[in-house]
């Protein structure tokens, strides 16, 4: 590790605590696994407690402590979240090594070196697979089911302009999952939770790329943003409006009443203002609304327990 170990990473929150109060020699591997940006670790974390929550709103009891589930889904979204940018990081350690914004992080910079981040993922995925472990043999299956997805993630980039299509698919499987944890199967509600959740990623990481995309453009990478260019709010309005729709289905199917679908007004109404916020060309403007989708995921969840709370 380099002399770096005490420097930012240029896209990271100002004062953020990895920065400010970790431990020197952990830094660059807290950001290495994004915990100086949690905003990953939530949007990938509140599908799965949608989902858990979904699951109660249809009269489907766990056997063991709900607090439990959530609680684990918060620490498994913390490992595998940190797991995925690591291992996308190892993969795309030279091109963000040209990327402005990316190369001050851990690998590009060298504050970390390979073969340590590579068994900084191996302890974490390892976490991941223990927090696994405490659940019922059909989640155990489906969850493993997803790393074909998380494999090829990090080279969609190279040959399509939809990795964000496929990071959708990748990052809200926990909208499969935590229904399974308490029901031990599937049904139509989690699978149109689950594609709603993915126009729902779709679109703000649509948001997210806009702010790569000279220099993906330079380097010959592919995303959404560079496919809609100026159309990219005609595209997002597509993209949310079938995630407040789909919402609505699968609450419906799992007998969610009127707590929920009036929670899908503010809901909707947030994303609408993404939508008419957005400044494709202004960097800051674009990391401001997507860090903002942690705002929308909370308002769904609000929903769904406070319709699963009047149903005590």
């Amino acid at each position: 590790m380099s002399d770096q170990s005490s420097s930012a990473v240029a896209d990271s929150a100002s004062h953020n605590w990895v920065d400010t109060i970790a431990p020197v020699w952990s830094r660059p591997y807290m950001r290495l696994a994004r915990y100086d940006r949690p905003i990953g670790t939530w949007l990938l974390l509140i599908p799965c407690w949608w989902s858990l929550a979904l699951a109660l709103i249809a009269g489907h009891k766990h056997s063991g402590s709900m607090v439990w589930l959530f609680i684990l889904f918060a620490i498994g979204a913390i490992a595998m979240r940190g797991a995925g940018c690591t291992f996308n990081d190892i993969i795309d350690r030279k091109y963000d090594a040209a990327v402005a914004r990316t190369r001050s992080r851990p690998l590009p910079s060298g504050q970390v070196s390979l073969r340590a981040a590579i068994i900084f993922l191996s302890l974490q995925c390892l976490t991941g697979l223990l927090v696994l472990l405490q659940l019922n043999n059909f989640t155990i299956l489906l969850a493993v089911s997803s790393l074909g997805l998380v494999a090829i993630y990090p080279f969609m980039k190279r040959i399509t302009y939809w990795p964000q299509a496929v990071l959708g698919l990748t990052f809200n499987w926990g909208a499969l999952v935590g229904w399974s944890a308490v029901t031990g199967s599937l049904s139509l509600a989690p699978l149109l939770m689950y594609a709603a959740a993915i126009f729902w990623t779709i679109g703000y990481d649509t948001i997210y790329a806009h702010q790569d995309k000279d220099d993906d453009a330079l380097l010959g990478l592919k995303s959404t943003a560079l496919k809609f260019g100026d159309k990219t709010q005609m595209w997002l309005c597509l993209f949310y409006g079938l995630t407040i729709v789909l919402l609505g289905l699968s609450g419906a199917l799992a007998g969610a009443g009127v707590l929920f679908f009036t929670g899908l007004l503010p809901a909707g109404a947030h994303l609408g203002w993404q939508i008419k916020s957005l400044k494709i060309d202004n960097s800051d403007t674009c990391l401001r609304l997507f860090r903002s989708n942690r705002n929308f995921g909370f308002i769904i969840l609000a929903a769904l327990l406070a319709e699963q709370a009047i149903n005590i």
